[in-house]
């Protein structure tokens, strides 16, 4: 068994959207293309199943694009045209049905994430109708250095290399919760509130500092964890998820993933 994802990129201009069968000249950029001012949208439609041993495919990649252009394209547009105060879960929750009946007759899609930007997403599953994953990335600047107090100056060097300068070194971190949310009803968590936590709980306490120096999180003097990346993303983790239940019954932060650098992120919980 495989998961296949499939990103399909498109624009929302007004007007009905292209159907599945119009030609597509750049669909790398957006099929759709952008005509004037608009929306720009990505679908990351992750399916699941067994592939053939004769063509070594699961599904063709061309079926999973006519699929989103000819149901949850539609869906969107509709309701972009008709309340741009639409809560994106509502939207994608009334796409997913048709959209899952038109890839392989049922079954096959496992989650859908409709990226609304670069940094803000909600996902998906057919298998949990009522459950929306809502997810934004923020960014804070921050030293720090990699050290352990309990190993010689030697070892840390060697564990840690550069990052074990004692004057520390500095990241632009990107951090990502994801929150568990109720799309069945009216929406008890909005992305404001998401970005109100983050901003009070995170930025506030991170951003242009040291974090071994000007944290307790990470000042190991005052028992704080070192700063790597794994503990950071657990420590965001805890400070956000009481201040999360606590704006709203309905919405659970299920994780967050912290990024040092484009090539390095953890995520905690796994």
């Amino acid at each position: 068994m495989v998961d296949l994802t499939r990103t399909v990129r498109f624009s929302i201009t007004g007007g009905a959207p292209a159907g599945p069968d119009a030609p597509a000249l750049n669909s790398f950029a957006a099929h759709p293309a952008m005509a004037g001012l608009g929306r720009h949208y990505e679908l990351d439609i992750r399916c699941r199943g067994d592939v053939d041993p004769r063509t070594g495919y699961f599904i063709n990649i061309k079926d999973i694009d006519r699929a989103a252009r000819a149901t949850a394209i539609p869906t969107i547009a509709a309701a972009c045209a008709a309340d741009e105060h639409a809560s994106p879960a509502a939207v994608l929750r009334s796409a997913l049905p048709a959209l899952d009946r038109a890839i392989r007759d049922g079954g096959a899609v496992a989650s859908v994430r409709w990226r609304l930007s670069p940094y803000y997403s909600v996902e998906m599953s057919p298998q949990s109708p009522t459950v929306a994953l809502l997810r934004q990335q923020f960014e804070f600047a921050a030293a720090h250095r990699l050290h352990v107090q309990g190993l010689s100056d030697e070892e840390n060097r060697r564990i840690f290399g550069k990052c074990n300068n004692p004057r520390g070194h500095g990241h632009n971190y990107r951090i990502e919760p994801c929150v568990e949310v109720r799309a069945d009803a009216t929406p008890t968590f909005s992305l404001e509130e998401l970005e109100r936590i983050t901003a009070e709980r995170i930025i506030a306490r991170f951003d242009h500092m040291h974090l071994n120096e000007d944290t307790a999180e990470f000042d190991t003097s005052r028992g704080g964890l070192n700063p790597s990346v794994e503990n950071i993303a657990r420590v965001c983790f805890e400070l956000l998820a009481p201040a999360v239940a606590a704006a709203s019954p309905d919405a659970r932060l299920r994780s967050v993933t912290v990024w040092e650098t484009d090539k390095t992120s953890a995520t905690y919980p796994a």
